[in-house]
């Protein structure tokens, strides 16, 4: 199953506590909780790169499965980490303290954040 097209944010659950746990400043949290994010995956066998726009912000990530690589969180930091795959539609990465899990399933994407016992769930839809 490939990763590869363009995803529309159709909703999201515990942004606002997910985002103050992560110590994003209230203001930047209002800003974006209603903002629309796309984002655009291309898939090349193990080779991903990912831009997610939201508003005015464009994150790019871009990494190997099984290699250590440098992406930014959520709250702009860049970091290293190792994203692993799972079977052909599960993406998994530890972001210093949040875990990250992208599920692919039909048209769907979910993405799910944990960090202790707070979980953001972003879902989008292929566009």
């Amino acid at each position: 199953m490939s990763f590869t097209g363009k995803y529309e944010l159709q909703h999201q659950e515990n942004f606002e506590p997910f985002m103050k746990a992560i110590g994003l400043p209230d203001e930047q949290i209002q800003k974006g909780k209603d903002l629309k994010s796309i984002s655009e995956i291309v898939q090349d066998g193990k080779k991903f790169n990912i831009t997610v726009t939201t508003g005015t912000k464009v994150i790019r990530q871009e990494f190997t499965i099984g290699e250590e690589c440098e992406v930014e969180t959520l709250s702009g930091e860049k970091i290293k980490t190792v994203v692993q795959m799972e079977g052909n539609n599960k993406l998994i990465a530890d972001l210093k303290g949040v875990s990250s899990v992208t599920e692919l399933n039909g048209d769907t994407i979910t993405l799910t954040l944990k960090m202790g016992d707070i979980t953001l769930k972003r879902v989008s839809k292929r566009i």
